[in-house]
């Protein structure tokens, strides 16, 4: 897992309550098999002539998910069966939704073909783009207090043989944050927005050429800061040990990434669908900044410093809601406390 540069709504209305049930899908007799399709999915196969009985679903009960659907588009294959047509052969190896790109002939060079996990990615990035309005903030956060906590208890934890990195920081800040904002911690549907009970983590892992996997802590505002950080601990070796399970990647909420391991202040990181926001952590550097103590007097200080790099989808998340998510992740690493 990438670590910092150190070591590395109920929401309710006037009148009404909220419905916090999922949409309503629509059951469907294909073939032998019934499946439950939502009007989104519906229509995707519909555009593209799937046939359900060949996507395996990864949602409640089987329900095949729009992201499945997405894979089963990216996935490359020779063959594809459609609903009302036999099996014919895939015309081009182009991923849905990307222009094909005809190979330079006339200069010298080397062709790199692509992995499956390549084509899934540029196929998965490029869908978020074209769905979600993305909207930038940008906070810097003083790590003065986590870092101090951290070399207290870091070799306390090692006794245990759990690896304390700023990660687990994060996580837990992003946890008590998401609690507090349900409508951060959700999914947009034509219907509505659905926000959900438990905070699933996803944190994005780098795997070197092989690209990258975000693995995901279940119920993360249940667990505590050595809870987390031996869930990153196991999850990280793991991926890179390509030792996941497939539901360890699956029913993540929101999403955590670290792109400051190569020293990177802050970027624009890509939503990982169907969550409406990704953080993104930068590299950590100690800078001069003014500081105020109890009494209101500035002075100039060296402190620790991160900048975090929210990025959220404008369709659900206003500007304000989303600033106001940040800055309580923000004081919530600024005032650490157990």
């Amino acid at each position: 897992l990438p670590t910092s540069s150190e070591d590395a709504i109920k929401q309710t209305s006037d009148q009404k309550e909220v419905r916090r049930e999922a949409p309503a899908v629509t059951p469907v007799k294909t073939g032998e098999k019934s499946t439950f399709l939502s009007p989104l999915v519906r229509k995707m196969l519909d555009e593209h002539k799937l046939n359900p009985d060949l996507i395996p679903g990864t949602g409640s009960g089987g329900r095949i998910t729009r992201q499945d659907v997405e894979l089963y588009l990216a996935a490359p294959r020779k063959e594809t069966q459609t609903v009302s047509e036999p099996m014919v052969e895939e015309k081009t190896k182009s991923e849905p939704g990307l222009k094909p790109t005809a190979i330079p002939t006339d200069m010298p060079g080397e062709l790199i073909p692509h992995t499956s996990t390549r084509r899934q990615i540029a196929a998965h990035m490029f869908d978020s783009v074209q769905t979600s309005p993305r909207v930038l903030t940008v906070m810097e956060v003083d790590m003065t207090k986590v870092l101090a906590h951290r070399r207290a208890n870091k070799a306390k934890y090692a006794e245990a043989n759990v690896n304390l990195t700023l990660t687990a920081y994060f996580m837990a800040a992003l946890a008590r944050a998401l609690v507090e904002h349900r409508v951060v911690n959700a999914t947009w549907t034509d219907e509505g927005i659905f926000t959900y009970n438990d905070v699933n983590l996803g944190m994005a892992v780098a795997l070197g050429e092989g690209g990258l996997i975000v693995p995901v802590i279940k119920q993360a505002q249940n667990l505590s800061l050595m809870g987390l950080a031996a869930a990153i601990n196991d999850l990280a070796d793991r991926a890179r040990n390509k030792r996941l399970k497939p539901d360890d990647v699956r029913g993540g909420t929101f999403t955590l990434t670290n792109h400051g391991t190569a020293g990177s202040l802050f970027a624009m990181p890509i939503i990982n669908q169907p969550q409406l926001g990704i953080l993104g952590t930068g590299a950590m550097q100690k800078r001069a900044v003014v500081v105020t103590d109890e009494h209101g007097n500035d002075s100039i200080a060296i402190r620790p410093m991160v900048y975090l790099s929210y990025v959220f989808d404008h369709r659900a998340v206003d500007g304000e809601s989303g600033d106001n998510f940040l800055m309580d992740v923000k004081k919530i690493l600024e005032n650490w406390s157990d």
